[in-house]
């Protein structure tokens, strides 16, 4: 298993290699096709079907699965966050493959069909609309919204399809129906498995994704937790409108300058945030006409907004609405099927229970009636979506183990 891992591991390493650090897997790309093209050929190295949704998510199947005999599946996206780290997504894929292999090596007949996933754009990098792939096989992306969408060079997802030679994508009730249950395996985004302890001991606990472990048998150093659940979060714009003029020329009390409400959004956001006890980014910006020696003539931002309670978040956009943020995607809490994720973490040792702050494709279809669970690798540093993301090479093989586990219990 731990051979099949680190091959996998080292095949996709150089993919998508940003030169400025990390990388860069945007949906639809050449990096893209190439990922695709992995994806398709460890399915036939291992025998499995692989076929692609009318949305354009992959599929690699140990079994004929249907409606009738739904099957259990597992994997993640390939995709990435502008310079981002080489965990989010792809270990979730790769250790798919390999507990499939681990699952063979020890004789292991499911009775039910198992399943490997490839997402499509679930970062939402390109299009700006997260967990893409998934939104549109459930429906809960309406097709013409999604192909309108257009990245920063204006290019509609319509467009990049077809320079891809891809088909319009489409809802697939019938690929959707054939999942029996879902388990995510995932790199932690936070570091409650590292450093834990119990939400009790922290009064500030609905501040920090961290403190929210609970139960376990040894919360600090587990390298395997269970999800509990995903936090409401949302994207909003914000357009701000100014005068384009000489920076060398215009008086400062003559200027209408846009850059400045963008400081001050920042910081209400941030206050906003902190008085209410979630969490708020404005990490994209684009300026018009972004010339040094000009005043830009419009700016426009994007916000992200999320904690464990809606209201708060509510309250943190009520205090921002002289801003006019629009909103632009909303995903409401999802809490993970209690009785499996209590069944995984009684089978995994008493795994740690944890939330997380972070969406998931996994959290598309449990929205959408599939059980779903998630299973989090440690991450110590905490660090995610960058290039200093990270887990010990232990704990990856760990994670395959435990992913194993599960799908064994889950096909028995």
């Amino acid at each position: 298993m731990t051979a099949s891992f680190d091959s996998m591991w080292a095949d996709l390493e150089p993919v998508g290699r940003d030169p400025r650090g990390g990388y860069r897997r945007f949906a639809w790309t050449d990096a893209d096709a190439t990922l695709r093209e992995w994806f398709a050929a460890e399915a036939a190295r291992r025998g499995l079907s692989a076929v692609a949704d009318r949305a354009g998510n992959q599929w690699a199947w140990w079994g004929e699965p249907s409606a009738a005999a739904k099957g259990v599946v597992t994997g993640s996206h390939l995709d990435s966050v502008p310079n981002g780290g080489a965990f989010d997504g792809p270990l979730g894929v790769v250790s798919a493959f390999a507990a499939v292999d681990l699952l063979r090596s020890r004789g292991h007949v499911p009775s039910r069909p198992i399943g490997v996933v490839n997402f499509g754009d679930e970062e939402g990098a390109r299009f700006g609309v997260a967990c893409a792939g998934s939104r549109l096989l459930t429906g809960a992306l309406p097709v013409e919204r999604a192909l309108a969408l257009t990245d920063a060079d204006g290019v509609s997802l319509a467009q990049a399809l077809g320079r891809q030679g891809r088909r319009e994508p489409a809802a697939d009730p019938e690929a959707l129906a054939r999942v029996g249950t879902f388990v995510e395996l995932h790199v932690e985004q936070g570091r409650a498995l590292a450093l834990g302890p119990p939400c009790n001991e922290h009064p500030d606990a609905s501040m920090r994704i961290g403190a929210h472990c609970k139960g376990g048998a040894d919360t600090a150093s587990a390298p395997v937790g269970v999800a509990t659940e995903i936090w409401p979060h949302g994207r909003w714009r914000v357009t701000l409108a100014g005068e384009a003029n000489h920076a060398g020329t215009t008086p400062l009390d003559d200027r209408r300058d846009p850059m400045l409400d963008l400081a001050a959004l920042v910081t209400s956001a941030r206050a906003a945030a902190a008085a209410h006890g979630v969490l708020a980014t404005v990490g994209k910006i684009e300026v018009d006409p972004n010339g040094v020696n000009a005043i830009p003539s419009e700016v426009r931002a994007w916000l992200d907004c999320r904690g464990a309670d809606p209201d708060a978040v509510s309250a943190v956009l009520a205090d921002l609405d002289r801003f006019a943020p629009r909103q632009e995607s909303w995903t409401a809490a999802t809490v993970f099927d209690p009785a499996l994720a209590a069944r995984l973490s009684a089978l995994l040792g008493d795994a740690p229970l944890l939330p997380t702050g972070a969406g998931h494709d996994a959290g598309i279809l449990s929205a959408a009636g599939v059980p779903t669970a998630m299973l989090f690798v440690r991450n110590p540093t905490g660090v995610s979506h960058s290039p200093a993301e990270f887990a010990e090479r232990a704990d990856c093989h760990a994670g395959v183990e435990a992913l194993a586990d599960v799908l064994a219990e889950l096909t028995r």
